[in-house]
């Protein structure tokens, strides 16, 4: 009998997914049991046919883990940890330029990873005590430190239980992100282990577990193989909480050395259900929102509707904004040449609430009006969900 292939599951705080042969099945969460019990309850055939080894677990059902970045510079240290966080799979919940660091007020909720960076090896030291005596102020589990040697010992005198880890810029300012990358990915298992509802997942794989927008990222390259996709894109995937951007980095004009094509944006405060009021806020304060909703035919009483219609707007409205939001037209996030977009590829819950001729009359929308353009790149759905198991294994090992 011939051996099975690698069995892929995505463990979600909604849905679970499995992958067997290239197969994927979905199965709704029972919320009266834990998510272990629900798995191997509805799933115990196919997990008997699989050793430990051959099972592949990514999750986002525990959230993920949550940074506070403390650099020197916007342009190098801020950017290149950012950019190291996001396709680690981390959220971001807040940035702090060091050199303005008095005018910055400590973040209130607990944060899973503190980084601190700047500055190159060999040159002068750029932290002083006003590092620590912020700290003091922000509740957090981990910390680590990627910057410059000079600083090294002054941060392990002056800060308990700081990690210290090469220096992810070079002297020729260049990235260096596998350490760092590593570090964050342990941490995330680690954070696995002490969640009761995950870490028993660990009974029937022998792999480390992985954060879902860290595989999605890794998908990336790959997608061309499986989908009509043409370079450059960006991949959306609009959930309950947040919306991530994934993106070619063809498309950033301030680009930055490093081993990855494809970098990730996150949106902690657009998603539809638990991060509805926020969304609601940013779609109030967008100049174009009221003659977008009008080109829907809905009043703006849709956005205090508690429906499957005003559903459907939502998702509708955070396709824009999350445009909207990376366009020359708004500087506080990173900005993507969006102009010269080939293909938009949707992924996520949108894609079972939505219909093509639904998302595709919002992003012409987007185009004609804020672009100025009279054509769009080419939508593709991913209405199965399975960009993420194309980066559960290697192109071989690809079902």
């Amino acid at each position: 009998m011939k051996k099975p292939n690698k069995l892929l599951i995505d463990i979600g705080s909604t849905y679970f997914k499995i992958c067997e042969n290239g197969h994927i099945s979905h199965y709704f969460r029972n919320f009266d049991k834990n998510i272990f019990d629900d798995l191997t309850g509805k799933c115990s055939e196919t997990l008997k046919k699989y050793a430990k080894e051959d099972i592949h677990i990514c999750s986002s059902a525990n959230g993920g883990l949550s940074t506070l970045i403390i650099g020197l510079t916007n342009s190098f240290s801020l950017k290149y940890a950012i950019n190291i966080a996001f396709n680690s799979g981390i959220n971001i919940i807040d940035t702090v330029h060091y050199l303005e660091i008095e005018k910055f007020t400590p973040p209130k909720e607990m944060i899973d990873v503190v980084i601190v960076v700047g500055g190159i090896d060999g040159g002068k030291g750029v932290f002083d005590e006003r590092l620590p005596n912020y700290l003091k102020e922000v509740n957090y589990q981990n910390i680590v430190y990627v910057g410059n040697n000079t600083n090294r010992s002054f941060l392990q005198e002056q800060v308990p239980g700081i990690k210290i880890l090469d220096n992810i810029i070079s002297s020729r300012l260049q990235m260096h992100e596998e350490e760092l990358k590593t570090y964050l990915t342990d941490l995330y298992q680690a954070d696995i282990m002490g969640k009761e509802d995950i870490k028993h997942f660990y009974d029937i794989t022998s792999n480390q577990i992985y954060s879902t927008p860290y595989i999605v990222n890794r998908s990336l390259p790959h997608l061309s193989d499986k989908m009509n996709v043409a370079d450059p894109f960006i991949l959306i995937d609009i959930g309950g909480a947040t919306t991530d951007i994934h993106y070619s980095r063809d498309l950033v004009k301030d680009n930055i050395i490093t081993d990855s094509e494809y970098d990730r944006l996150v949106f902690k405060k657009l998603g539809v259900y638990k991060s509805r009021e926020s969304l609601v806020f940013s779609a109030k304060n967008n100049e174009f929102v009221y003659e977008l909703l009008n080109f829907l035919n809905v009043t703006e009483n849709i956005l205090e509707e508690r429906s499957d219609k005003a559903t459907k707007v939502l998702m509708q409205l955070s396709i824009f904004l999350v445009l909207y939001k990376m366009s020359k037209h708004h500087k506080a996030y990173i900005e993507l040449e969006l102009e010269k977009l080939n293909s938009i590829v949707l992924t996520g819950g949108i894609t079972k609430v939505l219909s093509f001729d639904e998302i595709n009359e919002i992003i012409l929308f987007f185009y004609k009006k804020i672009l100025h353009f009279h054509h769009a790149p080419a939508i593709l759905l991913d209405s199965n969900y399975e960009i993420w198991s194309y980066g559960m294994v290697t192109p071989k090992e690809q079902p």
